[in-house]
């Protein structure tokens, strides 16, 4: 039922009182700058690689499955882990042979929802995003060929793609590998978190501290980049808008998006990061050496706003984004089929690959 009045004749009427007045317009804000989290990403995909069932199933045999790698020890699991945040709480990622890769690993949760991927957002979507750890050296460093050379080998697998791609002339292949592996991530969101149930309407979802860390995140400037379903991952802004961070955070040799677009403008700039769940994917920036979520909030209190943030402030936005935990996914660690005589051996640097039985 509307009211009478408009709001704020009704607060200059005395009929309502401005605290209630003040609260209100902060939940009519929020609700302009940011969505809920919705049950999973298929809408997303609709237009272009629907959701189905046998996808599912597919992509998450896919996604735990280490055979993806050259070693086959690594999977997509090992470095957005669904048990801890859907990353890998390391500061960067350890691939083929041990080595280190350059950058912190994004969170896999709601990345659906991302503009693109990647800090440097070179991948569209996460079909494209899917095929370049697969073929990066220094993570699982295998090839499309022997990718489906292994798949192709295994006739669970066999039967898994031709039902996941009843119209594809070739199935088992490294696109609907990429393919199968989106649609399953696109299923691994985290919704109703409290700041979601505050969206809908529930004043009581936040503290009084979150709600004051939420008023500052809204008015000294944060929203300006996180904004959006995720509360970021929506567009490109350089690192140290104010101050620039030191080497150790802000490493020169590595130049963001201008590595992708070859353009000096672009340097130091990285895609926004998603702020969903971020109490659980520390350590934080694409250096991946800040281990402190307030301290974090510091960071980009000096670097970007120019510290016009209070401590307190500081304080009551680190609280605010602990509202941003929403329900983990459940998942079922899949059974995957056992390896056949003609399944490529693993190649490990200490332990060539060679022929089966070799």
């Amino acid at each position: 039922m509307k009211a009478a009045y408009p709001l704020t004749a009704a607060v200059a009427l005395g009929l309502v009182s401005s605290t209630v007045s003040a609260s209100d317009e902060l939940m009519e804000r929020a609700q302009l700058l940011f969505e809920p989290i919705p049950d999973s990403g298929a809408e997303v995909l609709a237009d272009r690689n629907p959701m189905t069932q046998e996808k599912v199933d597919l992509g998450r045999m896919l996604f735990f499955e280490p055979r993806l790698s050259a070693s086959h020890t690594i999977s997509c699991n090992t470095c957005h882990n669904v048990g801890l945040g859907g990353d890998d709480n390391v500061p960067t990622s350890i691939g083929h042979g041990w080595q280190r890769g350059p950058r912190n690993s994004p969170t896999v949760f709601n990345a659906v929802f991302n503009v693109a991927q990647f800090w440097d957002g070179r991948a569209e979507d996460m079909t494209e995003q899917a095929k370049g750890p697969i073929q990066a050296s220094v993570e699982m460093n295998n090839t499309p060929d022997v990718l489906e050379e292994t798949l192709q080998s295994i006739d669970e697998y066999v039967s898994a793609f031709e039902a996941a791609f009843p119209e594809s002339d070739n199935p088992v292949s490294f696109d609907n590998t990429a393919a199968a592996l989106e649609v399953y991530q696109a299923t691994l969101v985290t919704p109703n978190a409290p700041f979601d149930q505050y969206l809908a309407g529930d004043a009581d979802a936040l503290t009084d501290q979150q709600i004051a860390g939420l008023d500052a995140f809204m008015n000294k400037g944060c929203v300006a980049c996180h904004n959006g379903v995720n509360v970021g991952g929506q567009g490109y802004y350089p690192f140290g808008v104010i101050n620039r961070p030191g080497s150790d955070i802000l490493p020169e040799g590595d130049l963001g998006r201008a590595q992708v677009t070859e353009t000096a403008a672009d340097e130091y700039v990285f895609r926004s990061p998603q702020l969903r769940n971020v109490e659980l994917t520390a350590p934080y920036f694409h250096s991946g050496i800040v281990w402190s979520l307030r301290e974090a909030v510091a960071v980009m209190n000096d670097s970007q706003l120019g510290s016009i943030l209070t401590d307190q402030e500081v304080d009551d936005v680190t609280a605010f984004l602990r509202s941003l935990t929403g329900e983990q996914p459940e998942v079922i660690y899949p059974e995957l089929p056992p390896s056949s005589e003609t399944t490529p051996r693993p190649d490990m640097p200490d332990f060539p690959r060679t022929s089966q039985g070799g």
